[in-house]
């Protein structure tokens, strides 16, 4: 994982929630069935790996951020939860399926990620996953970038943490890895911000700090004013922003002819 975000856990519980609440339906394309053994790839605080356990499936949540594994634990203690790189992750025992939701376009490496997904699942078992896709939030990194170089001459251009790809790109990719993909779409999701003006802030808080390594947060108070004035045409709505999101859902199966 090549991204030095910071999370703040009780920010993303906060004034984030719509990461959790959107992935809901994730969980019921899921459909987890009692005995079944799920991993939860990029689990963040835990609140979908919870939502999966009410089947009477066996969750474990995987994420990169101690801080996030750290407050999933507290939430919910009759779980399991464990740090971990979902670029180049193993497991001793095979699940019946991996699911993950908004988080594998932080995970560039995208080859080794899917590698490491069909070397942990069970002949037969299911992928089911949703992240970024191709156009996500580009209004937001254009009113980042715009602004970095107008105004403080700042090229951003190899600070992007994010790894987009298109549906084509992505399909090909789980195939040559020996997935049959089952499901595959590229939507838009305009989503509602939470606190009114703030709402771009917290969201640049919480998921932006590779692109501002050398400010304080003093200094990002004017930034992120900058931005906002910058955008706040395209994305402000009655009194709320809305992030230009474009999502990728696939569900992929292990064939069975590469064991």
């Amino acid at each position: 994982m090549s991204s030095q975000n910071v999370w703040n856990a009780d920010l993303y519980d906060n004034k984030l929630s719509f990461v959790s609440l959107f992935g809901k339906g994730l969980v019921e394309l899921l459909q987890p069935q009692p005995g079944e053994r799920i991993l939860d790839l990029g689990c963040g605080t835990g609140d979908l790996a919870y939502e999966i356990s009410k089947s009477g499936a066996a969750v474990i949540g995987m994420d990169f951020s101690d801080q996030m594994i750290e407050k999933a634990c507290a939430k919910y203690p009759q779980l399991t939860f464990m740090v971990g790189n979902g670029e180049n992750f193993r497991t001793q025992e095979k699940y019946d399926a991996i699911f993950s939701n908004a988080a594998l376009h932080w995970m560039k490496q995208a080859p080794k990620v899917i590698e490491s997904v069909h070397l942990a699942l069970k002949s037969g078992g299911r992928f089911v996953a949703e992240f970024g896709g191709k156009g996500n939030v580009q209004t937001i990194i254009k009113g980042i970038t715009d602004i970095l170089l107008e105004e403080y001459r700042i090229d951003s251009s190899n600070r992007n943490p994010w790894y987009f790809p298109s549906i084509g790109e992505y399909s090909t990719l789980l195939e040559s890895y020996g997935f049959k993909v089952s499901l595959a779409q590229h939507y838009n999701r305009p989503t509602p911000l939470i606190d009114g003006d703030k709402g771009l802030n917290h969201w640049l808080d919480s998921f932006a700090d590779d692109f501002f390594p050398e400010f304080t947060k003093e200094d990002q108070i004017i930034l992120y004013k900058k931005i906002k004035e910058k955008v706040r045409p395209y994305l402000y709505q009655d009194n709320q922003w809305v992030a230009d999101y474009k999502r990728i859902r696939v569900v992929a199966v292990k064939e069975t002819i590469w064991d």
